[in-house]
């Protein structure tokens, strides 16, 4: 695709959400020091921002349906940096955990907005691709901007991380300003319609593997900073590395999902969620050696971002005749599971069950995803025979 400045605003935002979303993971113990907090209450930070999104996404995806696009957008990168400038300067623990909430409530808009604004940017036959670009900048924060977070965090302060990130906000607000075209809000929707379509079966079960999926993930991901530092011993420069293998594992993960999910979005969750179960037990037996460890955090994250292409496609196509509010509450879904497995993983730790069980409530989660598959695909075949043998009465 072609140099496109708009798309590049966008993937800037993408890129800076990425960010503030996922460097808490890797300051943790920095955090946790300075405030006078414990690993596990440091780990509700991230939770905290979890549950901002995910009351964030219906509420402003409901709420701000006639605010011209570019304004919109351009507002929800002023909370994202208003967030993360409280973030920089808070004084304790309830204050940054407060900073973190605000922070998240333009997280679930921003991408679905920001996804629609793409599309709309190129020609029908590359809109895909448009998204595609603008997410882009979410697996690139894994990779280059979460690393960066944790190293400044470390040497100069983990406020520092904070400033730099508000700084990426301003940036994004500016290019928006004079990259995006004017663009009206779209004609008016019908709330309670998009309302009826969350209540459906097949849209809920789905949302629930979404936050099964990610709860999987995000249960070892939260405290992957001292996983490495007290179970494999690693010095800085290595837990540095391993972050930049695992964002790399992620976009690797995000193209392969997204390619055999064209095929079957069942067989490709089914292959995922039962090769995450197999990475993370294996990382619980091996979290002491250094090259093993190298090895299945990069397949730890393709399989973590293989489930995600899936997982959005079932979604929307349960919800195929009202899918804006679904396709934002899946991002709630995901930040949801986030949540859930911070909080788990934080539980086991504070249990003394040690960091190796972590790992193994990680692949216990994936497993119930695992089932939570196969149980709606039988149902589908039986739904389907029934359908079949009516045809031929």
């Amino acid at each position: 695709m072609k140099l496109n400045p708009p798309l590049l605003a966008l993937a800037a935002g993408a890129f800076g959400i990425g960010v503030t979303e996922f460097a808490p993971m890797g300051l943790l113990p920095v955090i946790a020091s300075d405030l006078g907090v414990s690993i596990p209450a440091a780990g509700l930070l991230v939770s905290a921002y979890a549950l901002g999104v995910l009351i964030g996404a219906p509420l402003m995806t409901l709420t701000t349906g006639r605010v011209p696009r570019r304004t919109l957008l351009i507002g929800l990168a002023a909370i994202f940096t208003l967030g993360n400038l409280l973030s920089a300067i808070a004084d304790g623990y309830w204050m940054l955990l407060g900073a973190r909430i605000i922070t998240s409530l333009n997280h679930g808009a921003f991408f679905g907005v920001g996804s629609i604004v793409a599309a709309s940017l190129v020609p029908p036959e590359r809109k895909a691709g448009a998204v595609a670009a603008m997410f882009m900048g979410l697996t690139v924060a894994t990779i280059v901007g979460v690393p960066l977070a944790t190293w400044a965090g470390e040497h100069l302060g983990w406020r520092a991380s904070f400033w730099a990130i508000a700084g990426l906000g301003v940036v994004t607000m500016t290019a928006l300003r004079f990259t995006l075209p004017a663009m009206p809000a779209p004609a008016s929707g019908n709330v309670a319609d998009e309302l009826r379509v969350l209540a459906r079966k097949p849209v809920l079960a789905a949302l629930g593997l979404t936050v099964i999926g990610s709860s999987a993930m995000f249960t070892v991901f939260t405290y992957i900073t001292p996983i490495l530092q007290t179970q494999t011993h690693a010095p800085l420069a290595f837990v540095t590395a391993m972050l930049v293998v695992y964002g790399v594992g992620l976009t690797v993960g995000n193209w392969l999902g997204g390619k055999f999910a064209d095929r079957s979005v069942d067989r490709t969750l089914i292959v995922t969620l039962a090769s995450l179960s197999a990475v993370l037990i294996a990382f619980a037996v091996l979290m002491p050696f250094h090259a093993p460890v190298a090895v299945l955090v990069f397949l730890w994250g393709v399989a973590s971002f293989a489930l995600v292409p899936p997982l959005q496609v079932r979604v929307m196509a349960a919800a195929h005749d009202a899918p804006n509010l679904a396709s934002s509450v899946n991002i709630g879904a995901f930040n949801l599971g986030n949540a859930i497995g911070a909080a788990l993983g934080g539980a086991v730790i504070a249990g003394g069950l040690g960091y190796p069980a972590v790992s193994l409530a990680g692949a216990a989660t994936s497993a119930i995803g695992l089932v939570m598959v196969l149980w709606a695909r039988r149902g589908n075949s039986r739904m389907e025979g029934k359908r079949l043998a009516t045809g031929t009465c």
